[in-house]
């Protein structure tokens, strides 16, 4: 039995065991005892671990039987796990080697939050994303056979992941092309199957020994050629599996099923997988586990404790507080409230981000109104198209980097159509500690370029709140994005007005530069240019641009610079840039943006001053850029005097 903690450990905990692993060698000798030890060690580590960081949290701990199971049973890295998202692989990475440096988790220069293939070779498939573990590891297995190599391959995915489309198709594949794979579902209880009780653990227990599996393939050869018993013992069979778990559909899909079983009974685990090691073709294997699992908290509260935040080593003298102004997801969450409110027409989609998009008042608010379509970005957006097509008004709240799951979707059934559906796009820009697999870094470039679609960028908490009322009474599709976090804390107005789309507002009249800001930098932009005497504009749209304002700062000033927290290639300045050269005006362009290349994980402002978007990274790329206009100017003059 699991050893259950209550308080995250302040010190670190004695691991006699864990202290003992350098390697999978010593792993993969331990014996059944020693093993249960090892992971209330593990557990006990883990808990250290991340309470000293902060992040991913209930994920891991409701693995850990798993992954030493998965590490004592096959010769891993040789052996391939792929992991699906990337949350439940904190105990992976420290039985992999990378203990000493889990005190640098999603920091800067320190361990990934998710499995990345240049950390260790441990790290088959760098994830971060879901559903996608499926078709990865089914990739791997395809090379094996082509190679005539006998390694295995295992994909770990997560109830709530399989419900992506990608995962079906995986499974649908896999059955046709019956690759020596195995497929093991972690089912925290979040979305599949309810089967429980004694009999449905025998029956899992049964169908995983090797007499029924040696019974049922040695059945197989025989009755096969007897075409008529083959098929009464088939049905027998799956109508058994049927009454008492839900493996029939995986069956169907070609796969032998095994399970459920209770993926915290390690020896269980270990003698199941043993089991399965070496059979041929496509096998599933169903597990039951518990989000949080030896941590009270966490288990009581799995969503509270996806992750959390790193705790203080001493206590603080108590410090006046701080007002903090609200999140740009809880900004959207209160807008889309009052606008339900408003009109009956709205109804709220998500692809299982309702807590992270700030859905969760509106969920309860309007329940008849609010759909959550699991991990299933493509479906959102059709089922969004769909609904508009016959009237109501769908509000569809998306990360921009899961959006782009659902591009063919957004063109061809959204945008093409001219449909009536608003999207709140979160987390654009940059976003810290999760890193590359999560920065909106492109949703400017792929939404700029899509004919009918309005986009807007706020640079604020009220212009967020404006625009998003805005883009919901336009009649057509439209997109509002706004960062992760906090904004400058602008008063938000509980009127909401609808403003002109397309139209920019002057934030500060200057000479010689003025600064085109897109989005949420707005802070840093009037930090540069308070030391440039610079014009600020703040752009707001992306598209329609205000064209008439663009033009004449051209005219005015000598220099224009766009800012946006996005890639520079296809991103707003090149929209600048395209209108200016339409006009034939020559005015010099600076662009500043995302760089070329994935910015790593860090905190947002680390990340902005990696990128030059912070106040002192914009001054110093104006200043460089005027610097080589006068010295350019100068060479000329030198030029003309010698002729």
């Amino acid at each position: 039995m699991a050893r259950m903690f209550s308080e995250i450990p302040v010190s670190a905990p004695a691991t006699p065991l864990l202290d003992r692993l350098d390697g999978g060698e010593r792993l993969r000798a331990l014996d059944e005892q020693e093993l249960v030890a090892l992971a209330d060690e593990l557990r006990a580590e883990l808990l250290y671990r991340v309470g000293r960081t902060g992040g991913h949290f209930g994920a891991g701990l409701g693995v850990v039987e798993l992954t030493i199971a998965l590490h004592h049973v096959y010769d891993t890295p040789r052996d391939r796990i792929v992991w699906d998202v990337g949350h439940q692989t904190y105990p992976h990475k420290i039985l992999t080697g990378r203990r000493a440096q889990m005190d640098s988790m999603r920091q800067a220069g320190g361990l990934a939050g998710f499995p990345k293939r240049s950390e260790s070779e441990y790290d088959t498939f760098g994830v971060g994303h879901s559903s996608t573990s499926i078709s990865a590891a089914m990739g791997m297995a395809l090379a094996a056979r082509h190679k005539e190599q006998a390694h295995k391959v295992i994909a770990v995915i997560g109830d709530g992941a399989i419900t992506g489309g990608m995962a079906i198709e995986a499974l649908a594949h896999a059955g046709h092309e019956r690759p020596n794979m195995l497929v093991i579902l972690n089912d925290n209880e979040m979305s599949i199957g309810h089967n429980k009780g004694g009999l449905a653990t025998y029956f899992a227990k049964i169908w995983a020994s090797k007499t029924y599996i040696a019974m049922r393939e040695g059945s197989k050869r025989v009755l096969e050629k007897i075409r008529p018993a083959w098929d009464l013992a088939k049905r027998t069979e799956e109508h058994m599996k049927g009454m008492v778990a839900p493996g029939t559909l995986f069956e169907e899909l070609g796969f032998h099923y095994i399970g459920p079983l209770d993926g915290h009974d390690l020896p269980g685990l270990v003698q199941t997988l043993e089991n399965m090691k070496d059979l041929e073709g496509p096998q599933f294997l169903h597990i039951r586990t518990v989000k949080g699992k030896g941590f009270t908290p966490a288990e009581q509260d799995p969503v509270g404790y996806h992750a959390i935040n790193k705790l203080e080593d001493k206590p603080k003298k108590p410090q006046p507080a701080t007002p903090k102004g609200p999140k740009y997801q809880d900004v959207f969450g209160q807008w889309l409230c009052d606008m339900a409110a408003r009109d009956n027409r709205l109804v709220g989609i998500t692809p299982a981000m309702c807590e992270g998009s700030g859905m969760v008042a509106f969920s309860r608010q309007y329940s008849e109104r609010y759909y959550d379509v699991a991990i299933a970005e493509q479906h959102a957006l059709t089922l969004a198209a769909g609904m508009a097509c016959d009237g109501l008004k769908p509000v569809v709240a998306i990360y921009s980097t899961f959006l782009q799951r659902g591009y063919d979707q957004l063109v061809h059934d959204v945008a093409l159509q001219n449909l009536d559906v608003t999207f709140g796009i979160d987390r654009a820009g940059l976003v810290g500690q999760d890193g590359p697999t999560h920065h909106g870094a492109f949703d400017l470039s792929f939404l700029g370029c899509i004919p009918n679609l309005v986009l807007g960028a706020p640079s604020d908490e009220n212009e967020c709140r404006q625009m998003l009322y805005t883009a919901y009474l336009h009649e057509g599709p439209a997109a509002i994005r706004y960062p992760r976090g906090t904004g400058p804390g602008a008063a938000i107005a509980q009127d909401m007005q609808q403003w002109v789309i397309g139209r920019a507002v002057e934030r500060r009249a200057g000479s010689g530069v003025a600064l085109l800001n897109f989005g949420a930098l707005l802070p840093q932009v009037m930090a540069a240019a308070q030391e440039l005497d610079a014009s600020v504009i703040d752009m707001r749209w992306i598209k329609p641009l205000d064209e008439q304002k663009v033009l004449d700062m051209a005219r005015q000033h000598s220099l224009l610079v766009t800012v946006e927290e996005n890639a520079l290639a296809g991103g707003a300045g090149s929209l600048v840039n395209n209108l200016l050269a339409q006009h034939g005006l020559h005015t010099a362009v600076l662009n500043l943006g995302l760089p070329d290349h994935f910015v790593e994980h860090g905190s947002q402002e680390e990340q902005r001053a990696w990128s030059g978007l912070d106040a002192a990274g914009i001054l110093g790329a104006v200043r460089r850029r005027l610097d080589s206009r006068a010295s350019a100017g100068q060479l000329l003059e030198n030029v003309g005097a010698t002729r």
